[in-house]
């Protein structure tokens, strides 16, 4: 599997007519709180919002829904491209449904909604779109010709979901059925019908982020079993084996899918050399949230009341108890598009924007 996997890639490199990285007219999203735009702000059942300040304030200065100070890694790479920021489903929906929009985005829409996992039940009290209903909502469209398959089949689609499944494994009430091992097979196997799906509908340029380093989030004071000295290495095991099943996913998709590009980005082992040489990359503090209160920043969503602020989040790796600042965002965007294997596989996403697909 392995040699015939590298073989497929070798040809696809070897023979494609590589044009301009604008060969992607559009991305399409699913996820979480790393990917959402604002989907959580037009959904009024939503208990998981960022829809105020400071939210927002370094790039934006106002908040946008996004759980950061500015820019995800999404938007980042959309400007790489040189297409516009992809606007969230839910406000797009709405405005072409009252009539202030004609028709959908051509740039790509995002569909991901903060504090869902790709376990159906994760958070759903919360009022999250899990990512089997935003897979739902763009397949609708599809379906109805909002979108054409055309565009489908030249977009870049990226998929970044499971910190939350794995956060709340560790939540003291509630514990979980199932040992870790077939809880993150459980996931995995959510994730292979996602791509399968996907690839039904004409994605033809696949991108699977892995997870970053969730026992190292701020947010672990908040667990009575988690350590504040150091990261939650029982959490972080889990993380791996699930990033692991990933890698193996991606490795799987040419064989599988005749015609279809995967990429593996490994947002885990790129966050951490972030943490192991701080200095490096313009950090001087990457254990504390920028913004929140409590032991770590981490017992107090950013914004909140009393909520406390730091004066330079550009060196904080975190800007609050769950989520990177645009610095660090910025900092995995770059890797995740110009970077070497040891960071995305197995090309970067640059190369990915300019790999010929045969609709």
């Amino acid at each position: 599997m392995e040699k015939q996997y590298f073989l497929v890639i070798l040809l696809i490199t070897q023979f494609s007519v590589l044009a301009t990285s604008l060969n992607v007219p559009a991305i399409f999203t699913f996820g979480d709180s790393i990917f959402d735009a604002g989907n959580n702000h037009f959904n009024k059942n939503c208990s998981a919002q960022a829809d105020f300040p400071p939210y927002g304030s370094t790039f934006f200065h106002y908040p946008t829904g996004r759980f950061t100070n500015g820019r995800t890694v999404a938007d980042f790479i959309a400007q790489f491209i040189g297409i516009d920021l992809q606007k969230p489903f839910l406000e797009v929906d709405i405005a072409v449904k009252n009539g202030s929009r004609r028709d959908y985005p051509s740039n790509g829409i995002n569909f991901a909604s903060a504090g869902s996992g790709v376990l159906r039940d994760t958070n759903k009290d919360w009022g999250v779109i899990p990512i089997q209903e935003q897979l739902q909502q763009f397949q609708t469209l599809v379906n109805q010709n909002k979108i054409h398959r055309d565009l489908v089949g030249k977009s870049m689609f990226f998929l970044e979901s499971g910190s939350n499944d794995i956060y709340n494994y560790f939540l003291p009430f509630d514990p979980p059925s199932l040992d870790p091992d077939a809880y993150v097979e459980a996931m995995l196997v959510e994730v292979r019908k996602l791509v399968d799906e996907i690839y039904k509908l004409g994605a033809r340029r696949i991108a699977l982020f892995s997870l970053g380093p969730v026992g190292c989030v701020p947010a672990r004071a908040l667990l009575p079993d988690a350590p504040t000295d150091r990261c939650f290495e029982k959490m972080n095991l889990m993380v791996r084996k699930y990033n692991m099943g990933l890698e193996a996913i991606v490795k799987n998709v040419p064989v599988k899918y005749a015609g279809t590009t995967a990429v593996f980005g490994a947002v885990y082992d790129v966050v951490q050399r972030f943490r192991a040489f701080p200095a490096r990359y313009g950090l001087s503090d990457v254990s504390r949230a920028c913004c929140g209160d409590g032991i770590l920043g981490g017992l107090l969503q950013c914004g909140r009341e009393g909520y406390k602020i730091c004066t330079s989040p550009n060196k904080y790796l975190f800007w609050d108890y769950f989520h990177p600042t645009e610095h660090t965002y910025s900092l995995i965007s770059k890797a995740l598009w110009g970077g070497k294997i040891t960071e995305i596989r197995p090309f970067n996403l640059k190369t990915l924007a300019n790999v010929n697909v045969h609709l």
